[in-house]
């Protein structure tokens, strides 16, 4: 992606290679995007970006809620009697 490496060039230099470097220079950037510059940006990605960038949005939501909620009842195979699996 265009953007990302463009960011990569301009801030290569002063990275300390901590995860958070990307964190903090990423939401500095888009704290000053409006809506038309985030529309933008996504309009000008490829579809499999778009998709990409979508799909890493989902499974970060989804990860975070399991974490902070914790998952359902889980069933064993065991606990399902009454389950005929057809293979």
């Amino acid at each position: 992606m265009k953007f990302v490496d463009d960011l990569y060039e301009l801030y290569k230099d002063h990275l300390t290679g901590d995860e958070e470097d990307a964190l903090i220079i990423i939401d500095g950037i888009i704290r000053d995007f409006n809506n038309a510059d985030i529309k933008k940006l996504i309009s000008d990605m490829p579809n499999r970006e778009r998709f990409e960038m979508l799909s890493l949005y989902l499974y970060e939501k989804f990860r975070l809620k399991i974490a902070n909620e914790g998952v359902g009842k889980t069933l064993n195979r065991d606990d399902q009697d009454d389950i005929k699996f057809f293979h």
